[in-house]
C-alpha cells in the first residue's frame, strides 16, 4: 500500500526539479535566440552592403549565394530555437500529466517514466525527465494495464512489468492533485475534462486518450485506415493527434506538415480545428474543402454551386428528382458510364481533320488519328493532342517563308496595297495562321463542360453507353433535369465531380504529388464518385477516413459505404475500426438524440455524465419563442456557459432568426462566407454545425412540417449531438 505523504513529497520534489530544469533551459534558449537574432541581422546587413544590387555585376552572384545560404541556415536555427522556447513556456505551466513505473525484463531497476506534451532531456546526464506522449514507451500509459506489458521500440518489442500508473493535474506550475489508476484513464479525470465548457477552437486530448483511440493514433501498418465513430467519439481530434504522431515518428525520414492534407467539410470547420496541431507542437497541415478542389480545376469563369447551397436547395425544395439526380451522379454506375464515354470519345468523337497549309495536305485526318492512338508511353490524352499540335506547327514552320512569298506575289498583283506589300502580306499571314490555330483547336483542345453536356443532349449516345447497367427508373427525368440545370456559366454541385473527373483523366494532372497522407473527415457525406477524385489526386498517399453513417445528410447510409471506399482506394493493407463510445454530450442528451433517430443503437455506449434533461417547448407563435430564447441565452451565460448555438434547419431560417434576435441579444449569424467560429451566441444552419460543439444548443423552428422525413431526422440528430451540457427545442403548437 502506498504512503500518500511520502509519495506527495516525492512528487513535489520531482516537479520542482523538472521546473528548475525547464527554467534553466528556457533562459539558455532565450539568450541563444537573442544572439541568433543579432547574428542574423548582421549577416543580412553584410549581404546588403557587400554584394551586388545591380544585374550588371554578375561576377558577384556566387558571393550573394554564399550569403543567402548562410542566412537560410541561421534562420532555420533561429526558428527551431523559437519553437523550443514556445514548448518550454507551455511546459512550465504543466510539464507532464502521467507516469508509469516500468521494469524491463532482464533488468533489476524500475524506471519512472513521466509523460507530457514534449520530450525533456538533460543532455549533460542523458536523463529523460519527460517523455513525449507520442514516444513508443508512452504507448503503455494509454494501452497497458498494471502487470505485464510491452511497447514497440525502434530495435524491437520491449517487454516488462508496469507496477504503477499515475495521473496528475498540474496547473500554473503547481501540483493540484495526483491519483493512481489501474486501467486506462480514470473516469474522475475524464469527468472533469468533459464537464468543462467548450471553446471556439478544438483542444488536444493527450491527457484523456483512450485505448481504442490510441490504436488509431499509432497505427503505421495500414495504408487505409477507416474509422466509423458515433457522434462525440472524438474522431476528428483523434485524426489530428494521429497526424502529430506520424510527424513525430517521421522526423527521421524528413516527413513534414506539407506531406499531409485534410479534406474538411467547410472552411468554418477548418478554422475550428486549426489550433490542435500547434498545441501539440506541430505546424498546421494543408486543409482543403471539396468546394475548393472543384474551384481549382473548374474555375474558368464558371459559377460553381457549393455544397452548402446544394443542401439548402435540397431541404427547401423537397424535389425528389433532384435527390435522385444527386445519388445517380455520385454512383459507381455513373462513373462507369463516364469511363465508357471517355473511351468512346477518344476512339470515335474527336473531330480530327486534314490539315492544309500552302495548298498542301500537311497531315491527313487518318495520320493524325494514328498518331494520337499510338500511345506507347501512356501519355494523357490532352497532352497527346497538344503534342500533335506542336508536331503540326513544327512541320509548318519551315514552309512559312515560302507561303509568305506567295502571299506577297498575290498582294503585289492586287489593287490597293501596292505601297504596303510586305506589311499587308504579314497581316494576311497572321490571319491565316489564326484560322489554322482555330481549326486545329477544334480537335486539339477540349471544352470539358461542352463534352459533359454532349452526354446528356445526345440521348442515343447516352443509351448506348448505358447498355447492361442498372439505371434509375426515372433516368429520363434525371436527364431532363440535368439539361435544365446546366448552363453556360453555372454548374450544380453534383455535376462538378464528373466534369472534374473528365479534366483529370484527360490532362493527367498531378498537383498534389508531395502529399503522402490524406485525412478525410465526414466521409459519409461523400459519394463513391468523389472518392475516385481523391484517388486521382492522391494516388500514392495513405488515407485516414473518418465518418459516421448516422450523420449522413441526404441519404440514409450504413457501414457498406466503407466497403465501397475500400474497393475504390484499393490499398494493399486496410483496416476498419469502430469508435462506439460518445464523450461529448451528457447521457440525457445522447439518449434523446437516439430517440430522434427512431432507434436505440445497442452497439453505442455513452460516457456516463449526467446533466439536465433536454427540454421540448411549444409556444403559440414566433414572437413568444424569440422572447423565450433571449431569456435562455441570459440564463445560460449566468450558468457559466460561453458557447451557445441557435441551430436552424436552413440558412434561410437562420437569417430570419438573426433578423428577429439581433436587436434583442448579442447574436452572430454563421453562413458559408463566415471565416471562423466566434465566441458568443451563434445562429447556424443545421448542415453547417457538423463537427462543431457548443455548451448549450437551442434548436429553433422545429415545426411539425419541418422535421418529418428521414433526411430531416438526420438533420435534427446532427443538431442535437452538438450540445455538451444543455439542449432546448422550440416549436409552434
Amino acid at each position: 500500500m502506498c504512503n500518500f505523504k511520502e509519495d506527495s513529497n516525492e512528487e513535489a520534489l520531482y516537479l520542482k526539479k523538472t521546473l528548475n530544469f525547464i527554467t534553466q533551459e528556457l533562459n539558455k534558449e532565450n539568450q541563444n535566440t537573442n544572439n541568433f537574432e543579432k547574428d542574423l541581422i548582421n549577416s543580412r546587413k553584410n549581404m546588403w552592403q557587400e554584394t551586388s544590387h545591380s544585374s550588371s555585376d554578375l561576377d558577384k552572384i556566387p558571393e550573394m549565394n554564399h550569403y543567402l545560404s548562410e542566412i537560410n541556415i541561421k534562420s532555420s536555427i533561429f526558428e527551431k530555437s523559437a519553437a523550443r522556447i514556445t514548448a518550454y513556456k507551455k511546459m512550465l505551466s504543466s510539464p507532464y500529466f502521467g507516469r508509469i513505473d516500468f521494469k524491463e525484463d532482464g533488468f533489476d531497476d524500475t524506471e519512472k517514466i513521466y509523460i507530457g506534451m514534449h520530450n525533456l532531456l538533460d543532455e549533460n546526464t542523458d536523463e529523460i525527465l519527460v517523455y513525449d506522449w507520442r514516444s513508443p514507451v508512452a504507448s503503455m500509459f494509454y494501452e497497458g494495464e498494471l502487470g505485464q506489458s510491452h511497447y514497440n521500440s525502434p530495435i524491437g518489442i520491449v517487454s516488462g512489468n508496469i507496477s504503477l500508473k499515475r495521473q496528475y493535474k498540474i496547473q500554473d506550475s503547481k501540483l493540484i492533485y495526483f491519483f493512481d489508476s489501474s486501467l486506462q484513464i480514470k473516469d474522475s479525470m475524464l469527468q472533469e475534462i468533459l464537464s468543462k465548457n467548450s471553446s471556439d477552437k478544438m483542444k488536444n486530448i493527450v491527457q484523456t486518450i483512450q485505448k481504442d483511440q490510441d490504436v488509431i493514433i499509432r497505427d503505421t501498418e495500414n495504408e487505409l485506415l477507416i474509422v466509423q465513430g458515433c457522434a462525440g467519439s472524438g474522431k476528428t481530434s483523434i485524426a489530428l493527434h494521429r497526424i502529430a504522431f506520424l510527424l513525430y515518428i517521421g522526423m527521421s525520414s524528413n516527413l513534414s506538415s506539407n506531406n499531409f492534407i485534410i479534406i474538411s467539410p467547410n472552411s468554418i470547420f477548418s478554422k475550428y480545428i486549426s489550433g490542435v496541431l500547434p498545441e501539440l507542437g506541430e505546424e498546421n497541415v494543408n486543409q482543403i474543402t471539396y468546394d475548393e478542389i472543384s474551384s481549382k480545376y473548374l474555375n474558368n469563369g464558371l459559377r460553381l454551386e457549393r455544397r452548402n447551397e446544394q443542401l439548402e436547395d435540397l431541404i427547401l425544395s423537397k424535389n425528389s428528382t433532384k435527390l435522385d439526380n444527386i445519388n445517380f451522379k455520385g454512383s459507381t454506375i455513373f462513373l462507369e458510364i463516364l469511363n465508357r464515354f471517355i473511351d468512346y470519345y477518344l476512339r470515335k468523337l474527336i473531330p480530327f481533320a486534314d490539315v492544309y497549309y500552302n495548298n498542301k495536305v500537311i497531315y491527313s485526318k487518318d495520320e493524325i488519328k494514328n498518331m494520337f492512338l499510338n500511345n506507347k508511353i501512356g501519355m494523357a490524352p490532352a497532352k497527346r493532342l497538344k503534342r500533335i499540335e506542336n508536331i503540326i506547327f513544327n512541320k509548318i514552320h519551315p514552309i512559312q517563308k515560302e507561303r509568305l512569298k506567295k502571299i506577297e506575289v498575290i498582294v503585289k498583283n492586287s489593287y490597293g496595297h501596292e505601297l504596303e506589300v510586305k506589311s499587308f502580306s504579314r497581316l494576311l499571314s497572321i490571319k491565316e495562321t489564326k484560322i489554322l490555330v482555330n481549326d486545329l483547336s477544334k480537335f486539339t483542345r477540349i471544352d470539358y463542360l461542352a463534352l459533359y453536356k454532349l452526354l446528356f443532349f445526345n440521348l442515343k449516345l447516352f443509351k448506348k453507353l448505358c447498355k447492361g447497367l442498372a439505371l434509375p427508373s426515372n433516368i429520363n427525368e434525371i436527364i431532363e433535369y440535368t439539361r435544365k440545370s446546366l448552363s453556360e456559366k453555372f454548374i450544380p454541385y453534383e455535376d462538378c465531380t464528373p466534369i472534374m473527373y473528365l479534366k483529370l483523366k484527360f490532362n493527367g494532372l498531378n498537383d498534389f504529388s508531395q502529399i503522402s497522407h490524406v485525412v478525410i473527415d465526414e466521409a459519409q457525406d461523400y459519394y463513391p464518385f468523389q472518392f475516385e477524385i481523391f484517388k486521382l489526386l492522391f494516388p500514392k498517399a495513405r488515407y485516414t477516413i473518418l465518418g459516421d453513417f448516422n450523420q449522413a445528410m441526404e441519404n440514409k447510409k450504413d457501414e457498406t459505404i466503407y466497403e465501397d471506399i475500400d474497393k475504390i482506394l484499393h490499398k494493399n493493407r486496410s483496416l476498419k475500426l469502430f469508435l462506439n463510445k460518445g464523450y461529448r454530450s451528457s447521457m440525457e442528451i445522447n439518449l434523446f438524440a437516439q430517440k430522434v433517430l427512431g432507434k436505440k443503437n445497442t452497439s453505442i455506449d455513452f460516457f456516463e455524465r449526467h446533466e439536465n434533461k433536454p427540454e421540448i417547448i411549444s409556444l403559440p407563435n414566433e414572437v413568444s419563442i424569440y422572447t423565450s430564447i433571449v431569456s435562455d441565452i441570459e440564463r445560460f451565460h449566468n450558468d457559466g456557459f460561453k458557447s451557445i448555438s441557435i441551430i436552424c434547419r436552413t440558412h434561410k431560417e437562420a437569417k430570419k432568426a438573426y433578423a428577429a434576435l439581433k436587436n434583442l441579444s448579442d447574436v452572430k449569424l454563421i453562413d458559408s462566407d463566415a471565416l471562423e467560429i466566434e465566441k458568443g451566441t451563434l445562429i447556424i444552419p443545421s448542415y453547417m454545425a457538423k463537427g462543431l460543439e457548443f455548451d448549450a444548443v437551442i434548436i429553433l423552428s422545429t415545426f411539425t412540417e419541418n422535421y418529418t422525413n428521414e433526411f430531416d431526422k438526420r438533420l435534427l440528430y446532427v443538431a442535437c449531438t452538438r450540445a455538451l451540457h444543455r439542449l432546448k427545442l422550440y416549436y409552434i403548437k
